[in-house]
């Protein structure tokens, strides 16, 4: 008896549907551990993945912390005793903690008058191409700031020139120093004309401006910004103070 085209259909895609079963389960058969393996070997990757990236941010939290605490109790001098802890951190493999921890130990350096000590750290950092520039810049500026009085005028020049340019975060500081550079190198209109910018940038920190309009005036230049700067004396951390220098280089 002839099979109706419907049955026909029908028996085809279970004839269809019987053949894929038997080659799946051949493939499985011949391939399956395989598979199974890369699988487990996957997951255990994964697994080990997720492992490693929550002991690096548990490591990474554990020294913020400990630098957290030891900048804290730097501050309100209950634990002076910590250049060991300061030391391990400064060889962290984290860019800010190490940065962190270097710059802390240069301060103490300078805290306690060890001025090639404080010298070295900073040439150190400025030197760390793995640290965020931002530190390195600032290290370099405190360097030569620590440094001047037994710098060439042209060293200091040099050593700033790419920072002592308006845009830049350190301008203000990197351009104070070098205007002191040129006022020893004889260079008074060069450096009058460098504080004259340092007052009428409206980035630069207001302490610096006002010395800046201060040191232009005895230079001859007329530096007064449009919005004149307060002209009381301010305290800003972390400036170098290069301005009595210029005074008596100027003298």
């Amino acid at each position: 008896m002839a099979i109706a085209p419907q049955d026909n259909s029908a028996f085809m895609r279970e004839v269809d549907e019987e053949v894929r079963k038997e080659q799946a389960v051949q493939f499985w058969d011949r391939w399956g551990k395989w598979i199974a393996g890369l699988v487990i070997i996957g997951l255990a990757a994964f697994g080990g993945w997720l492992y490693w990236s929550n002991q690096q941010t548990s490591a990474a939290e554990a020294e913020a912390e400990q630098l957290s605490m030891l900048l804290e109790g730097l501050s309100d001098g209950t634990n002076t005793d910590v250049e060991d802890e300061l030391s391990a951190l400064a060889e962290s493999r984290r860019p800010i903690i190490r940065a962190e921890a270097l710059l802390t130990q240069a301060a103490l350096a300078l805290q306690g008058e060890d001025r090639a000590r404080a010298i070295e750290v900073f040439a150190v950092i400025a030197a760390d191409d793995g640290l965020p520039q931002q530190f390195r810049d600032i290290a370099t500026i405190r360097q030569t700031a620590v440094e001047f009085e037994d710098m060439e005028p042209q060293a200091v020049i040099d050593r700033l020139a790419s920072l002592a340019v308006p845009g830049n975060p350190w301008f203000g500081s990197a351009a104070e120093l070098t205007a002191v550079a040129m006022i020893r190198m004889g260079d008074e209109e060069g450096a009058g004309a460098l504080f004259a910018q340092m007052a009428n940038d409206e980035s630069v920190p207001e302490t610096l401006r006002t010395r800046a309009v201060q040191m232009a005036g005895v230079l001859g230049v007329d530096a007064v910004p449009d919005e004149p700067v307060d002209m009381e004396e301010q305290t800003v951390p972390n400036q170098p103070l290069a301005a009595e220098t210029a005074e008596e280089a100027s003298s």
